[in-house]
Parts: C-alpha cells; structure tokens; sequence
C-alpha cells in the first residue's frame, strides 16, 4: 500500500472518508479491517512465505521425530510414537514462529511511518492491537490448516479431531502469542534486538512446554507447570486425542489460555500509548 492509498483507507485528513462524519463504531471496524487486509495481502503477494509455511514444521517434525524414534518413550503409553507426540508440539510451534515473524512487522511499519498515520485517526489503540491480531490469526489458521493434512501420516485420523476445541486453543494460544510478541516489538528499536530476545525467551519455552517430551517431575515440572506454552499445548494435544503422561487438563488449560489471552491483550493495548 502507498501513503496516499493508507491516507484514504484510515481517514486521514483531506481523503474522501475525512469529509464525511462517521461513526466511532465505524472508524474502529475500518481501523481493524484495514490492517487485516494489509497482512492478509502481504501474504498473498510474498509467495516464498508459502513455502516456509508448510515446508518448515514438516520438515522438523519428521527430522525430530525420527531423530528420538529409537530412544521416545512415555510410561503407560508405550504405542505413541516420536511423530505422534510431537505432532501437536511442532503445531505449537507454528503459532509461535508465526506470531513472532508476522508481529516483527511493527518494527518496520513505525520505522517506515506507516504506524504514526494509524496513531493519529479517530480511533482506539485497541483498534491498532484488533487489527494486527486479526491479521496474524488468518495467516496462523491458513498454516495450521496446510499443517494439518499431514495430521493422518501422524496418527491422527481427520474424523477423531475435536476441530471445535482445536480451533478455540488455537485461537486462544495465537491472541496471547500475538499480543505479548506485539508488546515486545513496540517497545523495541530494531529487528535485531527484537530477534534476540525472543530467541532467549520465546524459544525456550516452547522447548520445555511439553512440545517434544512429556512435563518430567520434580523442580523442573515446576518450571514447566508455570510456562503459559504449556498449556496451549496440552489443549493442542486434547483437542487431537494423544495421551500426554501429566499434562494439564483441557479444562486448565483452557482457563489458562483465556487469562494469558486477556492479559496479553490488555498490556499490547497498554504499550501502544508509550511514545
């Protein structure tokens, strides 16, 4: 999109939806369809992200899963393979590299200033946070659908999905990635320092979120049990239907993800009236 083409699409003063009054419900709705677009374009044009989108988690996971295929074993739970755990954690990962990349964005749209001309139209800072939200979310359920036609080659039968449940934890987890990654990219000056961190926090905890071994007990279970990654997981791995030793249950872990989507949500919005 061009500056002249944003300056219309947000209302900015001297375009066409500048000279006639709209609502406020109006102009949060445009604020949030408009940014949605932007991503959504982006990924339509950018045809080498395609390949990244479903190239990626299939290739980890088969090397992963192949890599622990001798040595993989839960208690209990003998007949579930490497690559059928590991299904529902590469999964998890998804959202999280997706929410990572695609929130990396807000770095270059303020640098560029495309950001400031968002910040001065009528509207709400929520609008801003909605709007990438909405974004990331059709970028992230586009990649976990690709991701997904490989669910048989794991084990997992399309017919014993709970689709419902796996598209309200994906939903969930994808807000409360988004949200905390738009956090870090607002208050950040660059992409390098923004890559940094979270390839030291980010990356860890997807590691020890139960996504490639179940939770182990003892002070480093404790850790786990406090990783907010773990139970957007745990709900991937029940809304598919593979036993995960100690993992929470979908209930917690549903009540983890809404309160971790909530507060995420709550301090993106929050961040967004830093200077």
């Amino acid at each position: 999109m061009n500056h002249a083409a944003d300056a219309e699409l947000f209302g900015a003063p001297g375009s066409r939806t500048a000279r006639a009054p709209i609502s406020a419900l109006r102009q949060e709705l445009g604020v949030i369809h408009a940014l949605w677009l932007r991503d959504t374009l982006r990924l339509i044009r950018e045809r080498s992200r395609w390949l990244g989108l479903v190239a990626q988690p299939l290739m980890l996971w088969g090397i992963l899963g192949a890599g622990f295929a001798d040595s993989f074993h839960i208690p209990g739970y003998e007949d579930v393979s490497s690559l059928q755990y590991m299904f529902p954690g590469i999964l998890g990962m998804v959202l999280l590299f997706t929410s990572i990349f695609s929130t990396m964005s807000v770095i270059e749209d303020r640098q560029s200033g495309f950001l400031q001309g968002v910040l001065v139209v009528p509207a709400s800072r929520a609008s801003l946070v909605l709007g990438k939200t909405a974004g990331v979310t059709t970028i992230v359920l586009v990649q976990s659908a690709l991701f997904m036609l490989a669910a048989p080659l794991a084990g997992y039968a399309w017919g014993a999905v709970h689709w419902g449940t796996l598209l309200a934890v994906i939903l969930l987890a994808n807000t409360a990635l988004t949200c905390a990654n738009f956090v870090f990219a607002w208050v950040l000056n660059s992409t390098q320092a923004y890559h940094a961190l979270m390839s030291v926090v980010l990356m860890p905890l997807w590691m020890i979120s139960g996504a490639m071994f179940p939770p182990p007990s003892g002070w480093f279970g404790v850790v786990v049990a406090a990783n907010p990654m773990t139970y957007g997981v745990a709900g991937l791995r029940a809304a598919l239907g593979v036993p995960a030793g100690d993992a929470p249950s979908l209930a917690v872990s549903l009540a983890v993800l809404v309160g971790s989507a909530g507060l995420s949500l709550v301090a993106a919005i929050a961040a967004t009236r830093r200077r």
